[in-house]
């Protein structure tokens, strides 16, 4: 069934959307499986239980980590750069009452809620909420993700009037410096310190080329510049994904030894998100969407879509339940437990969001009570 929209959707990032959205869940799932204590998921330390754990822990998270770079390049596609005659303070505001209120409300849910079944105390959550202004809340740790979002938001109208007027030569420059910069952290692992790098200085010569604005900058020059076909995008897409989620995956089972504590930020060095195969990964995800043709969008995958920021903002309330249910109750075997479970708080958190929508005032709990534009 579809219905007209008021303004017309650019199609696959509806879909690019909700495909991101299910891959943070599917992250979350996988990470109950190497966490280094029984029932917690993954700290600053690991262990993988069995040679089964191991891969499919691999596989599911490792293709899923394309998932924070896919929502920091649907932003990009959509906002960079500001329209014209906007001013940056008209920008900030329209930003801040999109994601601000819902992100406050959570954060003062995550730091009280969980009293209710025990999985935090009085002085946890006194603690949490005293640091509210000051960083996410103790079992928020997904909420990371809003403060470099918010960082990209601040920088776009800086950046706006440098992407209006560059060349494509000129932006694929940055790019390729963005790149480059991505391959640091193995550089750090096998080679030490690199190009300026040293205990009283962390800014190496590319620090200004490097973390999520590069892929702000990919977003829109595959907007604005890339006139591929869909065949052409495809036939470069497909394999620049594959090569990405083989390396990603391959980067944490060659190290995930069962059985032994492992330093998680050591085990996942290839599942940063800033690292040069999660962005083929995500490169090659986002280039084969893009070859979705562009059609009246069905209003189901609509709703799914505007939905999805409170869905990724309560998901791990239900990703707690459904991990006791199918993981510690049933036992299901790995290979089945992480996509059931990710499946199972997507379908929660979408039925919760729609339930909250429908309810006066519920939109400032899901980031949907932003003004239409004019």
């Amino acid at each position: 069934m579809f219905r007209p929209m008021e303004i017309k959707r650019i199609a696959f990032l509806d879909y690019l959307r909700i495909f991101a959205c299910f891959l943070v869940m599917l992250v979350h799932a996988s990470e109950n499986f190497y966490g280094a204590s029984s029932g917690e998921m993954a700290g600053p330390v690991s262990m993988l239980a069995d040679a089964t754990d191991r891969l499919w822990v691999s596989v599911y998270d490792g293709f899923s980590r394309m998932s924070v770079p896919l929502f920091m390049m649907v932003s990009a596609f959509l906002l960079v750069p500001m329209r014209e005659g906007q001013s940056a303070f008209s920008f900030y505001k329209r930003r801040a009452v999109r994601i601000i209120p819902a992100l406050v409300i959570f954060m003062i849910l995550y730091s009280t809620l969980p009293m209710l079944w025990g999985q935090m105390d009085g002085d946890a959550s006194a603690t949490d909420l005293s640091r509210i202004l000051l960083n996410f809340p103790s079992l928020a740790g997904h909420f990371w993700f809003m403060y470099p979002l918010i960082g990209l938001y601040l920088f776009i109208p800086i950046i706006s009037p440098w992407l209006t007027k560059v060349s494509p030569r000129e932006e694929r420059f940055f790019i390729w410096l963005f790149v480059l910069s991505t391959c640091i952290p193995y550089l750090n692992r096998f080679f030490g310190e690199v190009w300026g790098q040293c205990f009283w200085n962390e800014y190496h010569m590319l620090w200004y080329f490097s973390g999520y604005l590069g892929y702000l900058i990919l977003a829109h020059y595959i907007r604005v510049h890339l006139t591929w076909s869909a065949h052409r995008r495809l036939a470069v897409g497909i394999p620049l994904t594959i090569a990405g989620a083989v390396a990603t995956i391959l980067s944490f089972y060659v190290q995930a030894e069962p059985g032994v504590t492992l330093v998680t930020p050591e085990l996942e060095i290839g599942w940063a998100f800033c690292t040069v195969n999660v962005v083929a990964l995500t490169a090659g995800m986002f280039l084969i969407f893009t070859a979705i043709p562009q059609h009246e969008v069905p209003a189901s995958v609509v709703e799914v879509s505007n939905l999805s920021y409170g869905m990724f903002l309560m998901h791990i309330f239900w990703l707690y339940l459904w991990v006791i249910v199918f993981k510690n109750t049933l036992a299901l075997p790995t290979v089945a437990a992480i996509p059931v479970i990710a499946v199972a708080t997507f379908v929660s958190s979408l039925f919760a969001s729609k339930i909250l929508s429908m309810i006066p005032g519920g939109g400032w709990l899901l980031g949907t009570a932003a003004p239409r534009k004019k």
